[in-house]
């Protein structure tokens, strides 16, 4: 029997992505579009007095420039003048709440001549001083929601005072930037009352919810198209501001209009990883095992909607320890909105509590692996409740077995090759184990073939492929016999595609839809009188190399391409809507992770090279090596990028993100980029769904900013708690 789940297998879309065949959401062709570009602000904080688009309205090619004072007319449901709501909508009033705002919208013949219009408009402002200092302004933060906020656990604050060792680090990350390779865009076209529109999004039913309650029409009349998506990371897991836009304009010129954002403009419009500050306190007995943690966290929010990273969550449950108290605070600051990026809040939070595990290992003269393995625990510490399947500790002994963790030698500074100081530094990672509800469509064909569709989306991980092993497994095709679809509301719901969960949700859906086919395939077959499986179960059954047959048993069998046409059904559907099972509420859920880093580093410069990583990760079991290992390989380039390059500086006297380009913004290249190893520890779990899958994705880099700044204190004695860790702070 053909099995494909667990086996290596190129991505099905890999051919239509290298030769051009894939179309992105800007790319798609309609008669007669016209053109978008955005006119931004020059200040970060106060008020529009007044704005001339005289001259850009003369320019060649304008069809018409929208503003404030002109847009929200062909918006039903947003009224002149209103104020944004839970985030930011573009053109709604005068305020200005971040530099680059857009002020204007311009539609032209061509892309260039909406270009060359947008730098003629002209604006004056009433401005104000804005507040984009948010290290500054600390003594402003406060819980967004206290009425949601964690509860202490035990007395962390009496334990920590008698704790016989204790520690206290703070710690700082700068703002980060998505850049994905896909700059954000859309198509938008109206036929009638009915609006269709390519978009770059995570979740093609959720922008089609904020299209519809925008313009006050059915979702039903709102169809969004989203096939391919170069790369997005969370900067498209809510509705950007600009698909409403276009719409609008599309609906009042009665013209299709796409829009682009400039690289420049992705800094600005969709989100990024907001600068933060942790302050991590930790005691422990002299054989290491934790007796307290306290971890705050505060991170930048805009003044018109509250926006919480969630850096505490996750920490709090890595460790055994009866007594911990998490905050998570904001500052408002008058910078854009942020938004969820790989990992969210994990890779933060964890930065800091590793690198304080860190620190106490050093404080206890303790191994640092071997503190964490003190500490492990096999029940989550807030409900007591069993972890389905956690192995860490399989990790930590694979992962130190692998480095040659065993011959490090515990003093800052004592490894060397050379005059090169070497360091070699370890951290934990975890992520959330979720399934959402989800549904797939299934068509079984007479002819050998499958048809599968589902409304989610593909931002890079493998969706396609990991989708088309599952439902040629389970319909026993050829993977070739199979074409899964997605990213478009024609197909059936499906959540967004984020915190990891796409394979547990759709993938689960994909399988109950391919049971219930083998169900109706049985029902077909005991039509006739010498049918094998009179008195059979659906699940004694299997299908495999196109028969329907007892499991592992091809002699008592039935052809289902034979006996669907000799049943003359030539498609068997089903669409199936999978769930959470009741018995994930027995347990605690989660994939776990360990990273270990190796950093060289120059005595004299300072540079940092990271010269080997090893990564082995516990989450459920591997649908697609392939596609796998290059998740988390793409996880600890991020880190690595995290930890040393990645950093957007604002100039606090304008309220203005100066390095807003891949010029001045630094992210890792392939010289950056050396030895790099994954593994995964295979866990059989089928608590968490019926595949036994747990997210990857973010789980890849959790630990990796940890583990090279852990590294960089082994090989020099300096601690540096402020991510990117420079050249200049090493000095």
């Amino acid at each position: 029997m053909t099995k494909y789940i667990g086996k290596e297998m190129s991505r099905v879309d890999g051919f239509a992505k290298v030769t051009g065949r894939a179309k992105y959401a800007a790319e798609f062709k309609v008669p007669e579009m016209a053109y978008g570009f955005l006119a931004t602000s020059s200040i970060a904080r106060g008020t529009i007095k007044s704005i001339d688009t005289a001259e850009a309205s003369k320019a060649p090619g304008v069809i018409k420039i929208y503003t404030h004072q002109n847009f929200p007319a062909t918006m039903p449901t947003q009224a002149a003048g209103a104020q944004p709501g839970p985030q930011f909508r573009a053109l709604m009033s005068d305020k200005i709440h971040f530099n680059l705002q857009p002020i204007a919208l311009v539609v032209a013949e061509t892309f260039e001549q909406a270009r060359y219009a947008a730098r003629l408009i002209t604006a004056t402002y009433e401005a104000e001083k804005p507040t984009t200092d948010m290290l500054a302004t600390l003594d402003k933060a406060f819980v967004p929601n206290p009425e949601r906020a964690a509860r202490p656990r035990g007395n962390p604050a009496q334990a920590l005072a008698s704790a016989p060792v204790k520690i206290e680090g703070t710690y700082t990350i700068a703002i980060e930037h998505h850049n994905p390779m896909e700059p954000h865009g859309a198509i938008a076209f109206w036929e009638g009352n009915k609006l269709t529109i390519f978009d770059k999004t995570q979740g093609v039913y959720m922008v089609r919810q904020h299209l519809a309650t925008t313009f006050g029409i059915p979702a039903t009349d709102v169809n969004v198209i989203s096939p391919f998506v170069g790369g997005a990371f969370g900067s498209s897991l809510r509705p950007n501001y600009y698909p409403a836009l276009i719409a609008g304009a599309a609906k009042d010129i009665k013209r299709p209009v796409k829009l682009s954002y400039t690289r420049t403009q992705m800094y600005t419009g969709a989100g990024y990883r907001p600068q933060s500050w942790q302050k991590v306190s930790l005691g422990a007995e002299r054989d290491g095992k934790l007796v307290s943690i306290i971890h705050e966290a505060t991170n930048n929010s805009p003044f018109t909607a509250p926006y919480g990273e969630g850096i505490t969550g996750l920490p709090r449950t890595l460790y055994a320890c009866p007594n911990a108290d998490t905050i998570q605070k904001i500052v408002n600051t008058d910078l854009p909105q942020p938004a969820p990026m790989r990992a969210p809040g994990a890779v933060t939070g964890m930065f800091g509590l590793e690198c304080a595990m860190d620190e106490l290992a050093y404080a206890l003269r303790m191994d640092p692996l071997e503190l964490r393995v003190v500490n492990f625990s096999n029940v989550h510490p807030d409900t007591n409740r069993p972890y389905s399947s956690k192995a860490l500790i399989e990790c930590y002994r694979l992962g130190a077995e692998k480095f040659g963790w065993k011959n490090r030698k515990h003093e800052p500074g004592a490894m060397k090759e050379g005059r090169t100081m070497v360091g070699w530094g370890v951290a934990s990672g975890m992520w959330s184990a979720a399934q959402l509800q989800a549904s797939a469509k299934v068509v079984l064909r007479a002819d050998g073939t499958a048809h599968v569709s589902s409304a989610t989306s593909d931002i890079g991980p493998g969706t396609y492929t990991a989708m088309t092993m599952i439902a040629a497994e389970y319909l026993g095709l050829p993977v070739e016999k199979v074409k899964f679809e997605l990213g478009d509301t024609k197909y059936p719901p499906a959540p967004i595609q984020g915190g990891s969960f796409t394979t547990a949700s759709v993938g689960s859906a994909i399988y109950g839809a391919a049971q219930n086919i083998k169900g109706k395939l049985l029902e077909l077959a005991n039509k006739a009188d010498a049918s094998p499986f009179k008195s059979a179960k659906a699940d004694e059954l299997e299908l495999a190399n196109g028969l329907l047959q007892f499991k592992g048993d091809a002699a008592r069998s039935v052809n289902v391409s034979e006996l669907m046409r000799r049943n003359a059904t030539m498609e068997i559907e089903d669409t199936f809507q999978a769930s959470p099972g009741a018995e994930r509420q027995n347990y605690a859920t989660g994939a776990h992770g360990v990273q270990f880093a190796e950093v060289k580093i120059d005595p004299d410069l300072r540079t940092i090279k990271v010269t080997r990583v090893i990564e082995v990760s516990a989450c459920g079991k591997i649908m697609n090596p392939t596609t796998s290992h290059s998740q988390e390989i793409g996880g600890i380039v991020w880190g690595i990028g995290m930890a040393l390059q990645e950093g957007t500086e604002i100039d606090h006297r304008y309220g203005r993100m100066m390095n807003a380009n891949l010029q001045h913004y630094h992210l890792p290249v392939n010289a950056d980029i050396l030895d790099v190893e994954t593994y995964f520890v295979e866990e059989d779990d089928k608590i968490v769904n019926p595949l036994g899958v747990k997210g990857m994705g973010e789980l890849g880099m959790v630990g990796v900013p940890a583990a090279i700044a852990n590294a960089i204190f082994h090989a020099t004695g300096k601690r540096v708690r402020d991510l990117p860790i420079t050249i200049d702070k090493l000095l």
